[in-house]
């Protein structure tokens, strides 16, 4: 009688012995709630309090998910009948997380391996090569694979895992794959005549490449909205000043949709943008980008003076050795 006095006061009471359980207490928070999304559109938000205390419990699968607050993510595992409690400081946020609790060894495992991954990302700007990436993400993987075999991991959390670093790798090979079939594509555009363009210019009418014959000329593909575009302005300026004078021209070409021409014309003014500053047609769809493949913004291109391709994917003008580089063909 008493466990079924159990079992009937926790139906009345609407709790499922299955729920997951999550509690926490988040020092210096940066916002009022949390978010918790997963496969299938799953998401869960919950309200923190002032103390930066929350308590619910809510039916999930068992599976991998992300939590955040707005600024900063972080990865759970959840599990029908786990019991976690959270503490941790959202100024700190990954290096602060500490569970306890039912399902802890896995979500701290998650937190350690988040740290991993930054000391990894951190590390990728010594890389100078494909090999010394796939070197440093042998290493990187390698550890992961030595943390699972901590004790008391649940099997079916090592299982998710493992299948994720699976379709990582898989996805990295693919993108490696792609990357390579794209600097074949630009290797052999080199020495031909380029695509033409004929595209509005901000001072009035209309400009062709055409209009730049026995110059060389160095393309800038940028948008308004695009922020290592407008990072490299600067640069640019400079390399503009330093080359004044020379036999180059610096062509500035806008994708930005036709229905933001006043941004556009705003933005180039505001900024007291050089060279010439052009508005392709069709965005992302013009001709000229299409030609070059071009996926990702900013894209820089050289072109000689008859015409022809000499650099596809010319250096950006925050390399050191842009100046030098143009200075080779313009002796």
């Amino acid at each position: 009688m008493k466990k079924l006095s159990l079992l009937l006061l926790l139906f009345v009471c609407g709790v499922n012995a299955q729920d997951v359980k999550f509690t926490a207490k988040i020092a210096n928070r940066n916002s009022d709630k949390i978010f918790i999304s997963g496969a299938n559109k799953f998401r869960k938000e919950i309200a923190i309090d002032k103390d930066g205390i929350f308590n619910a419990s809510f039916a999930a699968p068992a599976g991998l998910y992300v939590m955040g607050d707005g600024t900063e993510i972080t990865n759970l595992y959840l599990k029908p009948g786990y019991d976690l409690t959270l503490t941790m400081d959202a100024k700190q946020f990954d290096e602060s997380i500490v569970y306890t609790g039912k399902g802890a060894t896995e979500n701290n495992f998650l937190a350690q391996k988040s740290l991993m991954e930054e000391e990894f990302q951190n590390s990728m700007a010594s890389f100078k090569s494909q090999a010394d990436f796939d070197k440093g993400i042998a290493a990187h993987n390698a550890k992961v694979v030595e943390k699972l075999k901590t004790k008391g991991l649940d099997p079916d959390f090592k299982a998710a895992i493992e299948k994720q670093m699976s379709d990582e790798a898989a996805e990295i090979a693919a993108q490696a794959a792609q990357e390579a079939e794209q600097q074949k594509a630009k290797e052999k555009l080199v020495g031909s005549a380029s695509p033409s363009f004929d595209y509005v210019n901000h001072k009035g009418g209309k400009t062709k490449l055409e209009d730049f014959k026995g110059k060389y000329v160095y393309v800038d593909v940028w948008a308004t909205w695009c922020g290592p575009c407008r990072g490299e302005i600067p640069f640019l300026k400079k390399a503009e000043e330093s080359l004044k004078g020379k036999n180059i021209e610096f062509v500035s070409i806008s994708i930005d949709e036709l229905k933001n021409t006043d941004k556009w014309k705003t933005f180039v003014t505001e900024k007291a943008l050089g060279g010439t500053q052009l508005l392709a047609d069709k965005d992302w769809n013009s001709d000229f980008v299409r030609a070059y493949g071009i996926d990702g913004i900013p894209r820089f291109i050289l072109i000689g003076p008859d015409g022809k391709i000499v650099n596809p994917d010319a250096p950006r003008p925050s390399s050191q050795q842009l100046e030098q580089y143009l200075n080779t063909f313009l002796k």
